[in-house]
């Protein structure tokens, strides 16, 4: 009994205890119903500053919910505390910096200046094609053997470089024999036959040897004519040689050639006759004076540089060709003292462009990508010429990963470079030149183009291709006698495409011709005659967000790019009256 009344007392207080805990927080305590209040009070001023941006443009910041400006989606809010951010800014989080060692630098005037004006240069050395020979076959044969083999061979003159059998040669050594023992009555039949073997760059010697013994060689030994370090070996044992064809090439490593590239802007700092300094890895203690004695006339377009080189003399052996120097120049015109400097590391460097990144907000890590101007480069150094200020705040160390950070979120970056002015300006420059004829019929076509437009907008595959047709075959009876080259141009690739589409049955490749075809007709509906107002309408999101336009008769967007999924997105670029 008294465990059973035990038991019973402790399940009535396991009881009350989860009673306490379940209701006893929903007590009427007018305190406790104040706080939900309160707290919803305390957040209704982070409510009225809700910022809305668009998934697919996060520079778009609007102070209520909406439609974008840009593609017409949804805005969703933004991340709490966002702030709007130009299109070319990004702003990254204190961990990210920290992880990416991010270093910045307040640009400054170049005070003192410790390189006394030198320009670095890299370069490598190369053989001096000026000593470059060839060792030729002078008769056409058989390669029975062949002593030199392989690249780096030196080869003397008068080494032996192979022996071949050649049925011209063995005919000539039997016609020495022959006018040998007629040179008594036939002087000048001797003398003729000696001299082809001499043409043949037979020694005398050699042409002695064949006289005296009185028989003929076969296989008659090559001798060298020349000097110098097999760099191509351009036959085989076995081979069959012509008359003058190349048997192997050789450089002659007494001088060599120091070539340095230097860029577009650093070119008037650099005259033949100039002194360099060449310094090498594999001699660091060690510092070769040449003189500049080429200055290539030519600008390498794919690296816009231009090669710069100088003349060593190489009888120790020191340079092989394929090392890397390092080479400095004393530049002709003197630097500005006011000019400003910049770390080479703060530069992005793509080959028409230099970059760097500002920080546009000293207290946050706000950063924007800017176009610079470079001068001079001077040891680790850039002189910069236009696009920054005195007391600007530059990335100089992690520009890469800032930049890489901004491609991901769709921002201006070295890879991602927006073009300052739409592509409809360079579509507007296109002057043509059109009959009224032309004109006529081509507007009569351009109805079909808007029916297989307005077929893209309701993203139906089939009247696409219908209407691609019909407008291929209108413009195909168009007569082109009197076009320019330009304009036929234009005609024949705006067929092409429409072609294309016709015989495709997947939108998105229709699509994908259908930027082609536009950026080929619209210049043409630019220069006609015109019958009737015509909008130049632009996608900023189509072509992979490159941009891409087409015609309509309507000002309202309905776009053929995305159909439904974005319907309004694009903006009216120009008009054709």
């Amino acid at each position: 009994m008294k465990k059973n009344i035990l038991y019973i007392a402790i399940a009535v207080i396991i009881g009350l205890g989860a009673g306490w805990l379940i209701f006893g927080n929903s007590s009427g305590d007018p305190e406790n119903k104040d706080m939900p209040e309160m707290s919803n009070h305390d957040h209704s001023g982070e409510t009225a500053a809700q910022m809305w941006t668009c998934s697919m443009h996060p520079q778009i910041m609007q102070p209520e919910a909406g439609d974008c400006p840009i593609c017409g989606m949804d805005l969703i809010p933004a991340e709490a505390g966002a702030e709007g951010l130009a299109a070319n800014e990004i702003k990254m989080t204190e961990n990210a910096m920290a992880l990416a060692n991010i270093q910045t630098t307040i640009v400054g005037n170049a005070q003192a200046r410790d390189d006394d004006g030198m320009i670095s240069l890299s370069g490598k050395i190369a053989a001096n094609e000026e000593n470059n020979t060839v060792q030729a076959s002078y008769f056409k044969g058989r390669i029975e053997r062949l002593n030199v083999n392989y690249e780096g061979q030196q080869l003397n003159r008068g080494q032996l470089l192979a022996t071949i059998y050649a049925p011209d040669l063995v005919a000539a050594q039997q016609e020495l024999i022959t006018a040998a023992s007629l040179k008594e009555s036939q002087p000048a039949l001797y003398k003729a036959v000696r001299n082809k073997l001499k043409n043949w760059k037979l020694s005398e010697n050699q042409i002695n040897t064949i006289e005296e013994s009185g028989t003929v060689r076969e296989n008659f030994p090559i001798y060298a004519t020349v000097s110098g370090t097999v760099s191509e070996v351009m036959a085989a044992q076995g081979d069959y040689v012509n008359q003058g064809q190349p048997i192997v090439k050789l450089s002659n490593l007494n001088s060599v050639w120091a070539e340095f590239d230097a860029y577009e802007n650093q070119i008037a700092q650099f005259s033949v006759g100039q002194k360099i300094n060449i310094t090498t890895n594999a001699y660091p203690n060690k510092e070769f004076e040449g003189t500049i004695s080429f200055i290539d006339p030519i600008l390498n377009n794919a690296t816009r540089t231009v090669t710069i080189r100088a003349t060593l003399q190489n009888r120790d052996d020191l340079f092989k060709p394929g090392m890397f120097v390092t080479g400095k120049v004393k530049g002709t015109t003197q630097t500005m003292e006011s000019s400003l400097t910049v770390p080479a590391s703060a530069v992005l460097w793509t080959g028409e462009r230099s970059l760097v990144y500002v920080k546009t907000n000293p207290n946050e890590p706000v950063f924007e990508m800017r176009e610079v101007t470079l001068g001079n480069r001077s040891g680790e150094t850039y002189q910069v010429s236009a696009g920054l200020n005195n007391g600007d705040e530059i990335v100089t160390n992690g520009t890469f990963t800032i930049d890489a950070a901004a491609q991901l979120q769709g921002k201006k970056s070295m890879m991602n470079q927006q073009m300052m002015q739409d592509k409809s300006a360079m579509i507007d420059d296109m002057k043509m030149s059109f009959s009224n004829a032309f004109s006529s019929d081509f507007n009569e076509a351009i109805q079909s183009y808007l029916k297989m437009k307005d077929a893209f907008v309701a993203s139906d595959a089939g009247q696409v291709s219908d209407f691609a047709k019909e407008t291929s075959e209108k413009l195909k009876t168009i007569s082109t006698e009197d076009l320019g080259t330009m304009e036929k141009k234009h005609l024949t690739k705006s067929i092409e495409m429409l072609d294309a589409i016709t015989t495709n049955d997947n939108l998105e490749n229709q699509r994908t011709h259908f930027v082609i075809l536009n950026e080929n007709i619209v210049p043409i509906a630019m220069n006609i005659e015109k019958s009737k107002n015509y909008y130049i309408q632009k996608c900023p999101m189509a072509n992979n967000n490159k941009g891409a336009v087409w015609l309509s008769t309507e000002e309202e967007i309905k776009n053929p790019y995305y159909g439904d999924v974005m319907l309004t997105c694009g903006s009216v670029i120009d008009s054709i009256q």
